[in-house]
């Protein structure tokens, strides 16, 4: 679970609302003013998170906007000094260990309450002359930035993932002081699992090439890659794509396009179906609630996870098998699996084998599946066959099959 949630959930217009809309920090004062979220339960959090078969969660210690949820002493703009008086975070990672998931920080390299942070072209006054004439100093936020990591991987015991947003133009690699970041990180947190986006684009390349690991993980956003994520000879490498419910990260009170739980379900088998994870998220309300739309999906997704996550955790690509018409292929250990999302016409032809196909058992309920080949099929086609009477998959979201092979 992906949880993005800070001030931008008051005026409910999405995550990048003081960007998009070019809100100065002192129109974006009255946010801070009344920051009181009084049904922020992270117990509640936890319980659909692990509800919804999830095993880690990544929330918004610090988004663009320069807001933080946690007690950070660099700096006045912080939770404990809104109406809530809280450090959130310290609550949050006491309840997400308490239900038993690991816990991850996100961290935005982005900071436009920070009066060092450049205005360029992202920030929010990229228009206003008097403040891009001003002389700032990139080195003293970047110190400031480096302040709150540590305090972040210091104050809060173990943590499980640390996940950096983003490097842009020649606001990457070294304008971070990357390698002395990473070496921080590393000796705070042995063994936190740590993203990719110190670097961007050629720079990203660059990094890769230099010996240092900078990131653990690759994280394409709002999209499954075709063929997964590989290096430049072709090696599989560790990546998570990061998903929205509906189409923002952080609240937005209008926004009803949220994808069905079929969808999400889908989602997460061909991610998996190419060796990679998903990092699904929801944008908690003002008031600190998850809204109801995304918790009744995921309370769905986790209807299916609990009888069908053996095909998931654990789990990957199913290498010498080619994608087919109908789904998707997932392997975990020994264990063959058949994700029937379409419903073809006549029996499901099962291509490609390592061999003979022994039996069929329907994943969520142990029924067979009968195999067999119809009298009827082309020379040419697959040897192996799933016989199914009924026009439609026993499972609407994904009917899995594991398949016994000898």
């Amino acid at each position: 679970m992906f949880i993005h949630w800070g001030l931008y959930a008051i005026p409910a217009r999405g995550e990048w609302v003081r960007n998009k809309e070019e809100i100065s920090v002192e129109a974006y004062q009255p946010y801070f003013d009344e920051f009181n979220p009084t049904r922020y339960d992270p117990k509640k959090w936890a319980r659909i998170a692990v509800d919804a078969g999830m095993k880690y969660v990544v929330l918004t210690t610090k988004h663009h906007d320069g807001f933080c949820l946690f007690d950070s002493k660099l700096t006045d703009y912080k939770s404990t000094n809104t109406p809530a008086q809280r450090d959130l975070v310290a609550e949050y990672v006491e309840a997400m260990r308490e239900a038993g998931l690991k816990v991850g920080f996100y961290y935005s390299l982005l900071d436009w309450h920070h009066p060092h942070y450049p205005v360029d072209g992202r920030h929010p006054m990229r228009n206003n002359e008097a403040m891009k004439s001003e002389q700032r100093d990139t080195g003293k936020y970047v110190d400031y930035l480096h302040g709150q990591v540590r305090e972040l991987l210091s104050n809060y015991g173990e943590i499980d993932v640390l996940w950096f947003d983003f490097s842009y133009d020649n606001m990457s690699g070294q304008t971070w002081r990357a390698k002395e970041l990473v070496e921080m990180v590393r000796k705070l947190q042995p063994g936190i699992i740590m993203n990719n986006r110190l670097f961007s684009g050629h720079a990203a390349a660059a990094a890769e090439g230099s010996g240092m690991q900078y990131g653990d993980l690759e994280t394409p956003e709002q999209i499954i890659p075709s063929a997964g994520v590989t290096d430049k000879a072709g090696n599989p490498k560790v990546w998570e794509a990061c998903i929205t419910l509906n189409n923002n990260w952080g609240y937005a009170r209008d926004d009803h396009n949220y994808k069905s739980p079929a969808q999400v379900v889908r989602m997460l088998v061909e991610c998996v179906s190419k060796g990679g994870n998903l990092l699904l998220n929801v944008g908690p309300d003002a008031k600190g609630e998850i809204p109801a739309e995304s918790v009744a999906i995921l309370e769905r997704v986790g209807q299916w996870m609990r009888i069908n996550g053996q095909s998931i955790y654990g789990a990957g690509r199913a290498a010498e098998l080619v994608k087919p018409d109908w789904g998707r292929y997932t392997r975990a250990g020994d264990h063959l699996f058949a994700h029937l999302m379409d419903r073809p016409v006549g029996p499901v032809a099962i291509d490609g084998l390592p061999g003979k196909l022994k039996k069929a058992r329907v994943l969520a309920d142990g029924s067979e599946v009968k195999t067999s080949r119809p009298w009827n099929a082309a020379p040419d086609q697959a040897n192996d066959f799933l016989t199914l009477r009924d026009a439609r998959l026993p499972d609407e979201l994904d009917t899995v099959v594991e398949l016994f092979v000898r």
